[in-house]
């Protein structure tokens, strides 16, 4: 039997504001939708724990046995600075700036995307499109909204029209807004717009002269809006109703807002069943800005190269810490914080280490079946990583007082302790094996060294062809040899 089948997972649904039962659309399927990077700057480290919840919460359905379709975006098109729909959009402005292509500047910082992801050990997405490669898509949810009457087309661009959709739908019950407060709240249009309505949004843009990126489309040349990407690829993929749409808090309002409208003036009902938002990570007990200078980047915890820093740690750590408060929560990041997180983790390493030597006796004193329910429990409850961990460390206390031979386990209950230990933390969590990273990179150095000492025997045989082989074929695979004085040494690139 699937593991799901036993758990009654439970999700804090930010539309109902309550945590609700889970129940998948399809039984023993689940359909997840996460707003990935705009691709125009280097992914902070806020990114990384928001696309760390949901990475989290993927290995888990995957673990429970679900058939998971994840799908991530890349944010290629640019939405406007601010995103509002007036200005210039992020990745065009980064191209000018840069003198580049548009292109150059999404391959860039997608590329540096998928790089901090892997470091962090993130599983990739199932499905992982690009706004640009779904404009046909776009283009024709714009005709069936404009179609039913919920968008209108004004010189060329075309914009969603709130007001009428708010008399027979509730725009705002995602983020809790009321739209007669937000129009008293908001200034006059000065006549220079061509909006009907304070709060419409943008479905397609009318492209100036000077915009570098740019489409045909039935109104005009011009580029989409920022919200409607989503719609495309979630419900080209996931379908009209989908289980699950994650994304940052700070993306709840306009963004998800105004998905919710777009799918509901497109298809007439509800399109996403469970909306999940992970919680901001704050700097020193301030908002992560690179204005300001309050930021570190991903690679600054890994190379020690922050000044908030005293350290160095390893993206094990930093994904350990991240983990140890729930998804919905606010997190600090202070160097105290990752200090102390560092303690924790090096606990478990060594814990695990233990956990290889201990010996089965005849009888078990400890309940490890409850302890492994507990686990699940604490997964099942809204993804509660912080309260896994506490029992996780639970587990680490079982291997020390079973070690020292204050309570004894039986082979059964000793391998069921192992399999969960090393399930939840390295499986689910994410966590690397440190020790076995560190023993695969031995082996690898001893494979390296291995064939440079061949390569060097057939130079002294004058086999060059062969030598320049085992060069070239190193080189392929990314690890350069460098010939000096005193040998040949490598590097891994």
């Amino acid at each position: 039997m699937e593991l799901h089948k036993s758990q009654n997972i439970k999700i804090y649904n930010s539309l109902s504001g309550e945590k609700e039962a889970f129940t998948p659309i399809h039984d023993g399927n689940v359909g997840m939708y996460v707003c990935g990077p705009t691709v125009y700057s280097n992914v902070h480290l806020g990114n990384v724990r928001t696309f760390m919840s949901f990475d989290v919460i993927f290995r888990y359905l995957l673990h429970l046995g679900y058939k998971v379709r994840y799908v991530r975006n890349i944010t290629d098109v640019g939405h406007i600075v601010d995103d509002i729909d007036e200005g210039e959009d992020k990745i065009a402005k980064k191209a000018r700036v840069e003198q580049l292509e548009p292109m150059e500047i999404v391959q860039r910082y997608t590329v540096d995307f998928h790089n901090v992801l892997k470091e962090f050990n993130f599983l990739p997405p199932s499905i992982e499109p690009t706004a640009t490669g779904h404009i046909i898509e776009q283009l024709e949810i714009i005709q069936k909204i404009m179609d039913n009457g919920f968008a209108y087309e004004a010189n060329g661009s075309v914009y969603f029209d709130v007001v009428k959709f708010n008399i027979d739908n509730n725009y705002g019950k995602l983020s809790g807004r009321n739209i007669d407060d937000m129009i008293a709240n908001t200034r006059d249009l000065d006549g220079q717009s061509d909006k009907k309505n304070t709060q419409d949004f943008a479905l397609w843009k009318k492209a100036e002269p000077e915009h570098i990126m740019r489409w045909p489309s039935p109104w005009g040349i011009g580029f989409p809006g920022w919200h409607l990407e989503c719609t495309a690829m979630s419900t080209k993929y996931l379908g009209e109703t989908f289980d699950i749409h994650g994304g940052g808090m700070d993306l709840k309002f306009p963004h998800h807002e105004c998905e919710i409208a777009q799918n509901e003036a497109c298809t007439g009902h509800n399109p996403v069943n469970y909306w999940m938002h992970a919680n901001m990570l704050t700097l020193n007990g301030k908002k992560m800005s690179k204005s300001t200078g309050n930021n570190i980047l991903p690679s600054e915890i890994y190379t020690g190269g922050s000044p908030f820093l005293s350290k160095a740690f390893t993206p094990s750590v930093a994904r350990f810490f991240m983990l140890q408060a729930h998804y919905r929560s606010n997190l600090d990041f202070t160097d105290d914080a990752i200090l102390a997180a560092e303690k924790g983790f090096n606990r478990f390493m060594e814990g695990m280490e233990t956990l290889k030597e201990l010996q089965p006796s005849a009888t078990s004193t400890i309940d490890i079946a409850s302890w492994k329910e507990s686990c699940y429990d604490a997964m099942s409850d809204d993804f509660n990583t912080p309260i896994l961990i506490a029992q996780l460390f639970e587990g680490i206390r079982f291997i020390n007082v079973i070690n020292d031979g204050n309570e004894t386990l039986t082979d059964a209950d000793l391998k069921l302790l192992s399999e969960s230990m090393r399930t939840f933390l390295f499986e689910v969590l994410g966590i690397r094996d440190e020790k076995s990273v560190a023993n695969n990179s031995d082996k690898l150095d001893g494979v390296i060294e291995m064939l440079i000492g061949m390569r060097e025997e057939a130079r002294a045989n004058k086999n060059f062809a062969l030598s320049d082989q085992i060069r070239d074929q190193l080189l392929a695979l990314g690890i350069q040899l460098k010939d000096g004085k005193e040998g040949t040494s490598f590097s891994v690139q």
